[in-house]
């Protein structure tokens, strides 16, 4: 009995045992995970109407947006504020909304860039924005 309890390793002050170690990496990589996700819409894009031509440039930072429209004097040029969500992001204010009604922009696949802002009005997806 003796013998066997002088075989079996003594455990290390300060150590951690293997569940808690795997438990603590998957709650680390979550944490490091969620804000990459979470702001995987910000950036430059450049956006075609849902004919193919070039519709202009969106900016999206934090919980602003910018748009440049390749129309010289087109009103939905302009910024706004925007509400981001796991999916995409929601237009609360600013010329696109006033202007084109666009409320949401969802992220899609894309099959060149890999991924793409969908903007949607209430009844149609009206522009595709892909990243620059």
């Amino acid at each position: 009995m003796d013998q066997a309890r002088l075989l079996k390793a003594a455990r290390r002050t300060g150590t951690v045992s293997d569940m808690r170690r795997i438990a603590l990496t998957a709650a680390l990589i979550a944490l490091t995970a969620s804000p990459a996700l979470a702001q995987s819409f910000e950036g430059n894009w450049g956006c075609r109407d849902a004919d193919g031509t070039k519709a202009g440039m969106l900016t999206i930072y934090g919980g602003v947006y910018g748009f440049a429209s390749t129309i010289v004097g087109d009103t939905s040029s302009g910024t706004g504020t925007i509400t981001g969500y796991q999916d995409g992001v929601g237009f609360n204010d600013g010329a696109l909304k006033a202007s084109r009604g666009i409320e949401a922009g969802r992220i899609v696949a894309h099959p060149n860039a890999g991924v793409a802002i969908q903007l949607e009005t209430k009844t149609a997806a009206v522009m595709l924005c892909t990243p620059r």
